[in-house]
């Protein structure tokens, strides 16, 4: 079994309109793993958008 080489990212992104930032490990650092991380961290009710990834320094 190999294990995922994962990076640490920086997800900025609006919650509800207001601004928000979390740190999280992605595999790829698309927008679609970003997205599905803060899915998994908000419930289905929150609007979520305007997502940016970037590399944490």
């Amino acid at each position: 079994m190999t294990v995922a080489q994962t990076t640490k990212y920086v997800i900025k992104y609006k919650l509800n309109g207001e601004r928000r930032f979390e740190f999280a490990q992605l595999e790829h650092g698309t927008e679609a793993e970003a997205k599905a991380a803060l899915d998994a961290l908000h419930d289905g009710e929150d609007v979520i958008s305007e997502i940016s990834v970037s590399k944490a320094l």
